[in-house]
């Protein structure tokens, strides 16, 4: 790959986070955004489930058809199952469309922006070394604030 080419998908990359950033942005400045998810801010619409285990660290989601999911940028790579129903999933790489059941690994750095088809059951299994059940805590590891911070955190692993 030329130097140009590496240049070109850097600027199409970063254009791509943006529009992820200014269509989270968007989406949460509506006043009555009932059918907006984004990160932990509206629980009752999406209810999550913590379950721990030895080293292990799950988190499940249930969401309902039509709603609109942002969300957060994971620091390592992670396991995810969709145990049940379909959803559309934007990233800077593109859109795919997830069926379940089925499993993948969700790649780091990615923030996703998800369009519910069919009602869905989301599982991400983290690695929790220190076996915390203090959710801030586990976010402060798992979780980065924006791309620049997974950037620089990704250059010290």
């Amino acid at each position: 790959i030329k130097l140009n080419q590496m240049t070109e998908l850097s600027v199409k990359v970063k254009n791509q986070r943006q529009s992820i950033l200014d269509f989270e942005e968007k989406m949460l400045s509506i006043v009555d955004n009932k059918g907006v998810f984004a990160g932990d801010k509206t629980e009752e619409l999406c209810p999550l489930k913590h379950t721990f285990a030895h080293g292990v660290y799950v988190r499940e989601m249930k969401a309902k058809k039509e709603t609109i999911i942002v969300g957060k940028i994971h620091q390592y790579d992670h396991i995810t199952f969709l145990l049940s129903g379909k959803l559309l999933v934007a990233t800077e790489n593109g859109v795919e469309e997830f069926i379940g059941p089925c499993y993948f690994k969700g790649a780091a750095g990615l923030k996703r922006v998800g369009y519910v088809v069919e009602d869905v059951i989301w599982i991400n299994i983290h690695p929790n070394p220190t076996d915390t059940e203090d959710l801030e805590i586990l976010e402060e590891k798992l979780i980065a604030k924006n791309y620049l911070e997974y950037e620089q955190n990704k250059k010290l692993k």
